[in-house]
């Protein structure tokens, strides 16, 4: 149904764009002198803000999860689709959760459109998503199903693949506006260097930490930031599982690993209830350790930003988090 629904919406709007009444724009003629910029996720937002700059006049940006809607259940509405249909640049992160993208994309009525794909862009640097000890398994139904792998589509939670994807963006919105390209460079140059520095943090928290394990009552959407530094995890689901009740088997077995590495916390991601994590906490012999949050950015909105979130920020309070996580 939802599949119709998405064809329908873009035959109308094709049929709209051919009707006299046109909003395609190209790269070498747009309409007016602002840049018609959209992405899907609040990560990629806030990287094409930064290297935009601070008067990003010429350029307007959309955020299509800007109500907290997470990426794995969004279905864009017809809004979307026009504003994706028309725009000169997009940027979506191109996994399972980007299905929709590939139609969308066909009857789009600006031909000469750029697109970034999160996932192609990285190539070889993307993970399948990995079902380690103890985990949720999907049912078999679920299994027989899949005749592909299932990649890791949560790549904006390294550091290291945001300058990577930053260097990409940069180059894109440069061909888009070639008159700003050496600002948008220089953009970001300036940014990466902030990446980096706080990758610098970040590594040297894990070098000087006690514990090199994490252990998630919760999905596992982190698995590109502790593959950076080597840390080790356990958790009770991948990140893009949608389950919320976890086995007795594995609640156990979460709970005699805390033991076991006498871990001082249980670890969530935002936006959750915590029931898991204190279940895992109950079972353990002191029944005392903490549950700390780590932000995923999957559910960042646009009032989040109003109050001054950015990517940095987040990553900055993460790396607090995580400092706590590996006393």
């Amino acid at each position: 149904m939802k599949k119709f629904l998405l064809l329908f919406l873009t035959v109308v709007i094709v049929v709209g764009s051919l009707s006299g009444c046109s909003f395609a724009k190209t790269a070498g003629s747009r309409s007016n002198d602002t840049i018609q910029i959209v992405t899907t996720i609040f990560p990629e937002y806030d990287w094409v803000e930064n290297i935009l700059g601070e008067n990003p006049a010429h350029a307007k940006v959309t955020m299509l999860l800007d109500n907290g809607v997470d990426l794995h259940s969004y279905q864009p509405t017809a809004d979307d689709i026009l504003t994706i249909s028309t725009c000169d640049l997009f940027v979506y992160v191109g996994g399972e959760s980007d299905a929709w993208v590939e139609e969308v994309l066909q009857n789009a009525a600006n031909e000469h459109m750029v697109v970034i794909n999160l996932l192609d862009t990285l190539g070889d640097k993307v993970k399948e998503e990995e079902l380690v000890e103890g985990m949720e398994a999907e049912d078999e139904e679920a299994e027989e199903e899949e005749e592909e792998p299932e990649y890791d589509e949560h790549v904006w939670l390294s550091l290291r693949n945001a300058s990577v994807l930053c260097d990409s963006i940069a180059e894109a919105i440069a061909s888009i506006d070639a008159d700003n390209a050496e600002e948008y460079r220089n953009n970001a140059a300036a940014y990466k260097e902030k990446l980096s520095a706080l990758d610098a943090e970040y590594q040297e928290a894990v070098s000087e930490a006690s514990v090199t394990t994490l252990l998630f009552g919760d999905r596992f959407p982190f698995r590109y930031m502790v593959d950076d530094y080597d840390l080790d995890y356990y958790a009770a689901f991948v990140g893009c599982s949608a389950e919320t009740e976890a086995s007795f088997e594995t609640i156990t077995f979460l709970a005699e690993k805390v033991d076991e590495l006498s871990l001082p916390s249980v670890m969530v991601i935002e936006g959750t209830d915590h029931r898991i994590a204190e279940t895992i906490i109950e079972n353990t012999r002191t029944k005392d350790q903490q549950i700390l949050t780590l932000d995923s950015m999957q559910g960042t909105a646009s009032g989040d930003i109003q109050n001054g979130a950015t990517y940095l920020s987040i990553m900055e309070n993460n790396l607090v988090v995580l400092k706590e996580a590996l006393k």
